[in-house]
């Protein structure tokens, strides 16, 4: 989708940038990565795997333009979203509530009109959300970089515990 609207828009903010959903952006050193990274394997320990779909396109004021999870999937996604943002304890200068899948931002109204029209209004996208990704910025490629993976094991012993989730 990002391809296809290159073609029809030109370069458009996170054209390059690999799909995910947003859950928190955070500044930290090397070494809080590493105390990061613990934290996100006790979080994820908990959470349950989910069916995931999305469904129809949407727009946010500040020019994104992207794919929203359908009326059941969203409730999931967003009780996934705040149990790591509160479980989480490394300060955050973002958290995101509203669970989206971002194609393009800062797009402008006309390029916004644009994509509107080049893609159908309805589409089936489907996965399951097994995991958290920890992705790192990469000044030299000027990208978000993977760095580590942590999967939902769905373990209600856990530390954080099951019950918070849901």
């Amino acid at each position: 989708m990002k391809d296809q609207l290159a073609e029809e828009i030109g370069w458009f903010n996170s054209k390059n940038s690999l799909a995910h959903i947003t859950i928190n952006e955070f500044m930290a050193s090397e070494k809080q990565i590493e105390f990061i990274k613990k934290e996100l394997i006790l979080i994820c320990d908990s959470i349950k795997p989910v069916a995931v779909s999305l469904k129809t396109f949407g727009t946010y004021p500040n020019g994104a333009f992207f794919l929203a999870p359908d009326e059941i999937t969203k409730p999931e996604l967003k009780s996934i979203l705040q149990y790591v943002n509160q479980a989480f304890n490394t300060n955050t200068r973002f958290k995101n509530s509203e669970p989206h899948l971002s194609i393009a931002r800062k797009l402008s109204p006309e390029k916004i009109e644009k994509a509107y029209r080049l893609f159908p209004s309805a589409v089936a996208l489907n996965f399951i959300c097994d995991s958290i990704t920890l992705r790192c910025y990469n000044p030299d490629v000027k990208q978000f970089e993977i760095v580590s993976s942590f999967p939902f094991n769905n373990n209600p012993d856990s530390f954080y515990g099951q019950g918070t989730l849901f």
